[in-house]
C-alpha cells in the first residue's frame, strides 16, 4: 500500500506516533525507505510526535450530562466525577487559568467558563452542555499553559524517530519559540524541526516560532477547536506568508479531503480548499484520516495530487503565487535565487539545477516559488530526503563533482534522464564555486540540452 501511495503521488509519508507503539513503526519506516532501492528516488518521512494531551479524569458509571447555564467543577480530586464536579489531572492549567477563560471539551462540543479558582478547583458555567465521557479531550484557548511542548512520551519517541533516521521531527504544541529549543537539542542535527502551528498563542509570536525551526504545518484541525472556525483561514494565508518570507517550507494539514474517509470522491467545497491552499503558495498539502485509516486510501492521495497538477497548469497559478512579496535577503545565494526564477521565465527554461550539499540553495530557490521544477543534486542523502517538502524539488541523490564541466554535464544527464528535459531545452543551473564548500553559492549558468548527453552512461 505504501508503495500505491508512493506512486499515486505522495512525495512524504508522516508516521503519527501518537498512534501504536514504537515497534510498528519500525516495519513502516524500513517499508517507505525500501521505496528507495525499488524507485531509485530518495524518500521523506515526518515523525509527528503527540505533545501533551490534556484530558479530564473518569466518571462514575462513564458518562454524564453537563446542563447549559448550570455550575461545574474541575478539581484534584481522583473520585469518580457527576454532572457537577470531575477530577482535573493537569497542575499546569490551575496555575495558568484565569476568571472568564473558556475551557473546551470534546474537540470544542461542549464549552465551560471559568467563574472562580483556586489552587485546587476551577469553578465553570456550562455555556455549551451536551454529553460527556471519561478521558474526553480539553483544550485551553485563552491562556499561556506554562507546560512543556515534549512530554516524556515524545522524548522516547523523539529519540526512536532519530534513531531510526526520519527526515523531519514534527513538534505539537508549539506555544511560543523557546518550546523548540529542547526539541532542537535533542535532535542534534540528526533531522529537520518542523512547528506545528495549532495553538492561539503561537500565532502571537509567528515570527519568531518560524525563525526558529526549519518548516512549519498548518495544523487546521487543532486550530479549528481553540479560535472560531472563521478565523482560521486568514491565518492559514499568513502563516504561508510568513513562512515564505523566512524561507521555511510551510505544510497545510487537516480534514482537506475528510469526506474521503469514507466516501470515494471529495466534496466540491474540499477540492476547491485544496486549490487555495496551494493558490496559497503552500510547499505541501498533507492528507490525515483519509490515507491512515480511511477506506479509499490510494484515490484520495491521487486526488490530491491531480488538484495540484490542475491548479498548478492554471495560467494565472504563477501570478496567484507571488502576491506574497518576498525581498531577498543582501547575499549572493539569495541574489541568484530571484535571478534564477526570473531568467527560468524570461527564456523558458524547463527546469533549475542547484547543486548542493546543505540544501540552503534549495530552499533560497524554493522559497522563490520559480514556475518549474527545482532539480535538488546532492551528494549527501539526508539533504535529498528533507527535500521531499520543499516546494516544486525533485531531489536526487548523486556524487559529487569536482569541476565546472563535470558539474554542467551531470545536470543535462540528470535532467534527462529523469524526464524533466529534453533535447533544445534549457536549463538554468546553479552552484557553488569551489565545489564541495558549503553556503557558497555564486555561479549561475544557463545551458541548453543537445539530447545525446546520456551516450555512453549506462547509470
Amino acid at each position: 500500500m505504501i508503495a500505491t501511495l508512493f506512486e499515486a503521488g505522495a512525495d512524504a509519508f508522516r508516521v503519527n506516533m501518537s498512534h501504536g507503539d514504537q515497534q510498528s513503526k519500525v516495519a513502516v519506516i524500513a517499508a517507505i525507505r525500501g521505496l528507495e532501492k525499488i524507485y531509485g528516488r530518495p524518500t521523506t518521512i515526518l515523525a509527528d510526535l503527540q505533545g501533551p494531551k490534556l484530558r479530564v479524569g473518569k466518571f462514575d458509571g462513564g458518562r454524564t450530562l453537563l446542563e447549559k447555564g448550570s455550575t461545574f467543577t474541575l478539581d484534584r480530586d481522583p473520585t469518580p466525577g457527576d454532572s457537577t464536579r470531575v477530577e482535573l489531572p493537569h497542575r499546569e492549567i490551575f496555575e495558568a487559568i484565569e476568571v472568564g477563560a473558556r475551557l473546551l471539551l470534546d474537540d470544542g462540543k461542549l464549552v465551560l467558563r471559568v467563574t472562580a479558582h483556586d489552587a485546587t478547583t476551577i469553578v465553570t458555567e456550562v455555556v455549551v452542555g451536551g454529553a460527556l465521557s471519561n478521558s474526553k479531550g480539553l483544550n485551553v484557548p485563552d491562556v499561556v499553559l506554562p507546560m512543556a511542548a515534549l512530554t516524556e512520551k515524545d522524548r522516547s519517541d523523539l529519540a526512536f524517530a532519530v534513531d531510526q533516521g526520519v527526515d523531519w521531527i514534527a513538534l505539537s504544541f508549539v506555544q511560543r519559540p523557546e518550546d523548540l529549543a529542547e526539541a532542537r537539542k535533542l535532535i542534534g542535527g540528526k533531522a529537520a524541526l518542523l512547528a506545528k502551528i495549532e495553538k492561539p498563542q503561537a500565532i502571537d509570536r509567528l515570527e519568531e516560532i518560524v525563525e526558529a525551526c526549519d518548516g512549519v504545518m498548518v495544523a487546521r484541525g487543532d486550530l479549528g477547536v481553540e479560535l472560531p472556525p472563521e478565523s482560521v483561514p486568514p491565518l492559514q494565508k499568513r502563516i504561508i506568508e510568513v513562512s515564505r518570507r523566512l524561507g521555511r517550507p510551510v505544510v497545510v494539514a487537516t480534514q482537506m479531503l475528510e469526506s474521503m474517509i469514507t466516501s470515494p470522491s471529495p466534496t466540491r467545497a474540499e477540492v476547491s480548499d485544496v486549490a487555495t491552499a496551494i493558490y496559497d503558495g503552500a510547499d505541501a498539502i498533507m492528507l490525515s484520516a483519509e490515507s491512515a485509516a480511511g477506506a479509499w486510501p490510494s484515490e484520495s492521495v491521487a486526488m490530491m495530487n491531480a488538484i495540484g497538477e490542475a491548479v498548478e497548469r492554471d495560467p494565472t497559478h504563477g501570478d496567484r503565487i507571488h502576491f506574497t512579496v518576498i525581498r531577498s535577503d543582501p547575499t549572493t545565494a539569495d541574489a541568484l535565487s530571484e535571478a534564477a526564477k526570473n531568467i527560468a521565465k524570461t527564456v523558458d527554461a524547463v527546469a533549475i539545477v542547484c547543486f548542493t550539499t546543505s540544501g540552503s540553495t534549495a530552499r533560497r530557490v524554493a522559497r522563490e516559488r520559480p514556475g518549474v521544477p527545482l532539480i535538488v543534486l546532492t551528494p549527501k542523502i539526508e539533504t535529498a530526503r528533507r527535500a521531499g517538502l520543499l516546494w516544486g524539488a525533485y531531489a536526487i541523490h548523486t556524487k559529487d563533482v569536482d569541476s565546472f564541466e563535470e558539474m554542467v554535464a551531470k545536470a543535462k544527464r540528470m535532467a534527462l534522464r529523469h524526464g524533466l528535459a529534453k533535447a533544445g531545452d534549457r536549463v538554468i543551473l546553479m552552484a557553488g564555486v569551489p565545489f564541495k564548500t558549503p553556503g557558497s553559492t555564486n555561479v549561475l549558468h544557463v545551458v541548453r540540452i543537445v539530447g545525446d548527453e546520456l551516450k555512453g552512461y549506462s547509470h
